[in-house]
Formats: C-alpha cells, sequence, structure tokens
C-alpha cells in the first residue's frame, strides 16, 4: 500500500507564489528505484532527481504525463487531480521501483520541471516488485485529487 504524499518545499513556496495552474498543466510521474534519496528540504526541479528507471520494457525515462488533469474549486476547497497513470510491460519486465515523483512539465516561477511530492510506494518501506511482460502497472490516485488545499 502506498504512503501519504510527502511534498517538496519548493511547491509549497509556489503555491504561495500562485503557481498559475488554471488551465491544467502538464504533470508527469516518474519511477525511481530504492536508491534514491528524497529530500522534500533540497530537491526542487527534476534535474535534482536521480535513480530514475531506465528506457525499457514499457517505461520511458522522464515520466508518463498525466491524463485528465483537473484543478478545480468549489466553496473554499481547492482540488488537484488527475487520472491514474499505467505502463504496460512489454519485452521484458517494468522494473521493481520504490518512489512515484510528480512534477510539473515546463516553466513555473522560472523553475524548469518543478517538483510536486512523491510518494513511497509501498509502507513498509520495500520495493514494488517488478511488473511483468504483458502486465499493466497502475499507479491508483486518491479519488479526492492528489492533493486538496482549503
Amino acid at each position: 500500500m502506498a504512503s501519504a504524499a510527502t511534498f517538496y518545499n519548493s511547491w509549497k513556496l509556489d503555491i504561495g507564489r500562485a503557481a498559475d495552474l488554471s488551465s491544467p498543466p502538464t504533470v508527469k510521474v516518474s519511477l525511481h528505484t530504492s536508491t534514491y534519496s528524497p529530500s522534500a528540504t533540497s530537491h526542487a526541479v527534476y534535474a535534482d532527481l536521480s535513480n530514475e528507471l531506465s528506457t525499457a520494457n514499457g517505461y520511458t525515462n522522464g515520466g508518463l504525463a498525466l491524463s485528465s488533469v483537473t484543478w478545480n474549486r468549489s466553496g473554499g476547497v481547492a482540488t488537484f487531480g488527475a487520472g491514474n497513470p499505467q505502463w504496460t510491460a512489454s519485452g521484458g519486465s517494468i522494473p521493481a521501483f520504490r518512489y512515484a515523483v510528480f512534477r510539473l512539465s515546463g516553466t513555473f516561477n522560472a523553475a524548469v520541471d518543478p517538483l510536486i511530492m512523491y510518494v513511497l510506494g509501498d509502507t513498509t518501506p520495500a520495493d514494488i516488485p517488478a511488473t511483468p511482460s504483458g502486465q499493466t502497472l497502475t499507479f491508483t490516485l486518491n479519488s479526492g485529487g492528489l492533493f486538496t488545499l482549503s
């Protein structure tokens, strides 16, 4: 079971500086091995990340663009949501991973590909096992949205 999301401190600052999310931006998710050491305080952009899975067998280095990205407000609550990312293993297994990292794609507040949050795939913590060829890896997002602000 995935753990709660940990937001990068730089993202908290971007929200405070009003990152323009009025037209849904491209949001990507990348998968990283257990040798990635997330740092909410010192990692701010995609270039700060390490140990992402390599392009092979249905996974593309650089991450997958999320579908159905939304940014809605109802009353005093704003919700940022998206469809569940999926990869289909083909020609071999998608390797095991430990972290999923979400980021905006593009330049926001002068930062290129700013990081939003990371999720530990298993609360143990343990790696999410390799996805065998022909199988689909689905990262199920919270039905209430990636995050809400109130």
